[in-house]
């Protein structure tokens, strides 16, 4: 699945465009999602040297990631177009409604939804 990760208040703590820290969890959990074979995409209105430092900051927190604010490529040429709005089959952000869950929650809610795309359920 592709997974579609906002930065900041979802991965790290901090007022734009600070960054103070690791949301708990979120390395752990969105290095287990990639390892489980997800996609993961880095989606934030961060750009310029902003995204440089969020890049360099999940870099140096070794999170990672498949794309930063950029579709997966097959998607781009299945629909002959790299829409500003990144395609993904699941949606991470602080500013969901009712908040952000914990990630050992959005773990098990992942999971869930794959395994009863795949028929496992």
């Amino acid at each position: 699945m592709i997974v579609a990760i906002d930065f900041d208040g979802t991965i790290v703590h901090g007022q734009f465009p600070g960054i103070d820290g690791l949301v708990p969890d979120a390395r752990q959990y969105i290095n287990r999602l990639r390892a489980d074979g997800h996609y993961i995409i880095i989606n934030t209105c961060r750009s310029g040297l902003q995204a440089i430092d969020a890049v360099n900051y999940l870099l140096y927190a070794g999170i990672y990631f498949d794309r930063f604010n950029d579709n997966e490529p097959t998607q781009v040429e299945k629909y002959n177009s790299n829409s500003r709005k990144i395609y993904a089959h699941v949606y991470i952000d602080d500013k969901q409604v009712g908040g952000l869950p914990p990630w050992s929650v959005i773990y098990d809610y992942i999971t869930e939804i794959e395994n009863r795309y795949l028929g496992n359920i």
